[in-house]
């Protein structure tokens, strides 16, 4: 696993105070701030919460590893025999996300107070420009905290669509807001280790609940059509990956949904899923929709999805970088045409 070294600009209540030295910390992904606060309130003394990644260095990974430098703002006033002379981080950029300014993660957690009662602190698990995740504990269990982008769709008005129809496929919504939503705890493990039996467990009932959704469009339409192949356009999760799935059967993360083909999930899925895996998800989710559609052609369907799939994460990839400010745009760069390119190489393939 690829190491992470961490450079935090640091900015206290009476104003900006300097940087730290390189530290190692825990997880290698640059997104992970839950392992950056630490490291800092170890060094400190105080509690802090990172705003924004600023540059990296000696990364030869994707969104992982090297040395990371961030602006972080303490949250009381640190121990700055351990901070040194630096630059002032910009104040504020073109398209920066609240979550990423002064007072971004406090005003989130403030906003979660006043709908729950929290029992201990708050832990900032992950911030980057898509999203900004707190872990809130309550006497009821872990609240998850979510906050999003605007080009996003409305996360929780998403999930009671889909509760609607099945309402264990997806996380209870607690409260929610403009680009922000309390979510209760997803019980079990993520499925990033995916088995055959997440597979038949959750597969068969999201294309039921496609199958159910199917009509005119509920959010915005998918950029990139397909033939139907006797299969209608629906609700389509968007990042349709194990990595949102857990082995209790809910699926998580409906901020990224698009109105298109559903065959687009499947394709998603088949590029995170292991190899061994690859004719059970397709036997499992052809057989699904030939329940609902009996005339339908699922597996040409998912055969067009794996070149469709490559497309519209190009789209969705360029709309990150159109949208989010310069200094976090390393996180996206060349995503465009590495999804280009995998969608040529499956064409020439044929």
């Amino acid at each position: 696993m690829t190491e992470r070294s961490i450079i935090a600009l640091v900015s206290t209540p009476s104003g900006f105070a300097g940087r730290t030295d390189p530290i190692g910390v825990r997880t290698p992904w640059w997104s992970d701030s839950e392992p950056v606060n630490e490291a800092l309130e170890q060094l400190l003394g105080v509690p802090t919460s990172v705003l924004r990644l600023i540059s990296v260095e000696n990364s030869h990974a994707p969104s992982s590893g090297g040395v990371v430098t961030y602006h972080v703002e303490a949250h009381g006033e640190p121990d700055r025999t351990h901070l040194h002379p630096a630059d002032e981080p910009e104040a504020d950029a073109p398209r920066r996300h609240p979550w990423a300014r002064l007072g971004g993660p406090a005003e989130l957690v403030a906003w979660a107070d006043a709908e729950i009662e929290r029992t201990g602190p708050a832990v900032q698990v992950r911030t980057w420009n898509l999203s900004s995740v707190h872990k809130l504990p309550t006497a009821n269990g872990p609240v998850w905290l979510k906050a999003v982008p605007p080009f996003f769709e409305d996360e929780a008005a998403v999930i009671k669509m889909v509760a609607a129809h099945d309402p264990t496929l997806v996380p209870e919504v607690i409260a929610s807001a403009p680009t922000r939503v309390l979510l209760a705890q997803a019980l079990g493990k993520d499925c990033w280790d995916v088995k055959a039996e997440h597979v038949e467990r959750i597969l068969p009932r999201w294309v039921a609940v496609q199958h159910a959704l199917a009509g005119e469009p509920q959010v915005r339409p998918c950029a990139v059509p397909m033939p139907s192949f006797g299969l209608p356009d629906t609700l389509v999760h968007g990042d349709f990956h194990p990595g949102n799935w857990f082995d209790s059967g809910v699926v998580i993360d409906w901020a990224e949904p698009v109105w298109g083909h559903p065959a687009i999930d499947a394709g998603r899925l088949l590029e995170f899923a292991p190899p061994e895996l690859h004719d059970l998800v397709r036997r499992v989710w052809s057989e699904a929709w030939l329940r609902h559609r009996p005339d339908s052609r699922p597996l040409e369907a998912l055969d067009a999805a794996r070149r469709a799939t490559h497309l519209l994460n190009a789209v969705k990839y360029q709309e990150f970088l159109d949208n989010i400010e310069d200094s976090e745009q390393v996180y996206h760069r060349d995503d465009p045409a590495t999804e280009l390119r995998a969608a040529l190489r499956l064409v020439i393939g044929e």
